[in-house]
């Protein structure tokens, strides 16, 4: 999978209504053979910044996550690899200036929603030229950075 179809990847999960931090990390996780369904369940609470907090975008939570699925442990007998923070600083400083022009990385800048107010909620959903078309947008951008970086830093062919 290119960086640009995983671009195209998360896009299309997103629009089915993964959300932002489920789509960028099911990408990721496909990019690199890893797919587990449980663990992009457990992604959905990062979805509308951290459980409709309007705090850190989803798809950076997302994209770290896979980051951290090749790097991390599992169990307290394996070791982590230290290279894990130097990569998701990469990443982290290309997300910060793809939304940068969005004001920042937290999702209340990118989405301009509320997430506690259900008629911007709705509105979000419904308007397809609105907030919801540049949500789709950086979570297609974090995508193909994300894939972009793991093949840059050989993680991933």
């Amino acid at each position: 999978m290119t960086p640009e179809q995983m671009r195209d990847k998360a896009i299309d999960l997103y629009k089915k209504r993964f959300h932002c931090s489920q789509a960028a990390l099911a990408a990721g996780l496909e990019k690199v053979g890893a797919v587990n369904e449980e663990v992009i369940k457990a992604f959905g609470a990062f979805g509308g910044g951290v459980a409709g907090t309007g705090r850190v975008c989803g798809a950076l939570t997302g994209s770290i996550g896979v980051i951290a699925s090749i790097f991390s442990r599992g169990n307290l007998e394996s070791a982590e690899d230290p290279r894990m923070s130097s990569v998701c600083r990469k990443f982290i400083t290309e997300f910060e200036i793809l939304t940068r022009a969005h004001g920042g990385t937290d999702c209340r800048d990118i989405s301009r929603v509320n997430w506690q107010d259900k008629e911007m909620v709705k509105d979000f959903y419904t308007d397809s030229e609105g907030r919801r078309k540049i949500c789709m947008q950086v979570v297609g951008d974090a995508a193909f950075i994300l894939g972009r970086l793991l093949e840059a830093e050989g993680l991933a062919p």
